[in-house]
């Protein structure tokens, strides 16, 4: 039974030095730190269970998304456990639309990466009292029960509630079979990642040049922000039989909303810590099948696979009910900070069986780590 009133929410800046070796690096992002920050909740509740959540960060900003989470601590403070989630949608708004929060927003940039560590931990923490993994919290939840927690706001032009309804109750069909299997597998021989790099016009002309190599996808082509500069490469890519995938820093369902209409995208790239946590996500893996797109979900960084694993199942077992043409990223790094890290099988992610969202960290991971004050910062920083 879910219960027990939030007495505390303490926040850390853990980031791990990758830079030294440029783990993670990539045309846009030269010298990443990968980090997080670290939420952890706790209740009165006497099962003395906590909730953890994150968000991936590069390094410096950490503390950007650090204050902005204390600044967000005010709507969780306090608050019982069980009226956040009988009420989920009501919440969501609550942090997401703060009369003065909001406009360092409205969700997008550090204040919704903050909101994503924070609704991650109370998922997290929800997950545990109902003694589940997440993925098989979402799988149990009546239709009813789990649209009440995403926000419709501003998509209902894409995704009614009533079609996401109609979409959970088909998905109800071969649940529990679908639930017995598992697995999202990788193509990793046959992708292109431009990062950002490119103008519209040199992305089209560069890929054209490689079609010979008969790419699934180009990812991330040009700006995140392009929807328009997306579609045009979409569109001329097409007649290749190259797709377009895009979403890792997609700020938000919107954006999502606006990608699937402008026909820009072929592959979908949710991040569970970019967005509003599972909210948020929730709301976009409907109306990308709605719109009949495949979700390969981004990961890799410092919890991400962990995270997103998650998600992915659920969406094959309650929504999309296919594991064609999706693939799952998966980076082998820094796992081993993670006390439920992901298990990789036969290049599937395994489902997982611990209760929780795998967002809790090593005690030890996070004393060496945390910054500055980490043994492992204390010693870099004291360098000459």
């Amino acid at each position: 039974m879910v219960g027990g009133r939030i007495t505390g929410l303490a926040v850390s800046d853990i980031r791990f030095p990758t830079s030294l070796e440029h783990h993670g690096s990539d045309a846009m992002h030269p010298d990443p730190d990968y980090s997080a920050a670290y939420v952890i909740i706790e209740t009165d509740a006497c099962d003395g269970l906590r909730g953890y959540g994150l968000t991936f960060t590069l390094g410096k900003g950490t503390e950007v998304v650090v204050c902005a989470v204390n600044a967000l601590s005010i709507h969780v403070v306090n608050k019982n456990l069980e009226e956040i989630v009988s009420d989920f949608r009501g919440f969501y708004r609550q942090l997401t639309n703060d009369g003065q929060l909001r406009w360092i927003g409205p969700e997008k940039g550090a204040i919704h990466l903050a909101t994503a560590a924070v609704l991650n931990a109370v998922w997290d923490l929800w997950a545990k009292q109902e003694g589940k993994p997440l993925w098989k919290l979402l799988v149990d939840m009546d239709p009813k029960q789990l649209l009440s927690c995403i926000d419709f706001r501003y998509i209902t032009d894409a995704l009614t509630e009533k079609e996401a309804y109609e979409i959970l109750q088909n998905g109800l069909l071969g649940k529990k079979e679908k639930a017995m299997q598992g697995g999202v597998k990788q193509w990793l021989d046959k992708m292109l990642d431009a990062n950002q790099r490119w103008e519209v016009k040199e992305a089209i002309e560069w890929v054209t040049k490689l079609a010979e190599f008969k790419p699934v996808w180009i990812e991330e082509p040009t700006s995140p922000d392009d929807i328009l500069g997306h579609a045009a490469i979409s569109k001329a890519l097409a007649p290749l039989g190259i797709g377009v995938a895009t979403g890792e820093q997609c700020h938000n369902r919107v954006i999502f909303k606006q990608l699937l209409q402008a026909k820009a995208l072929s592959f979908l790239q949710i991040d569970s810590c970019r967005l509003g946590s599972v909210n948020e996500n929730l709301s976009v893996l409907l109306m990308a099948k709605k719109f009949q797109i495949p979700v390969c979900p981004h990961a890799g960084g410092v919890g991400l696979c962990e995270l997103v694993q998650h998600l992915i199942i659920f969406d094959y077992i309650a929504v999309s009910g296919s594991l064609e043409n999706r693939m799952c990223e998966y980076v082998d790094h820094l796992h081993e900070h993670f006390k439920y890290p992901v298990i990789i099988k036969n290049a599937s992610y395994l489902p997982p069986q611990d209760a929780g969202y795998s967002t809790e960290m090593k005690e030890d991971s996070v004393r060496k780590y945390e910054f500055p004050q980490g043994e492992v910062w204390q010693k870099l920083l004291s360098k000459p």
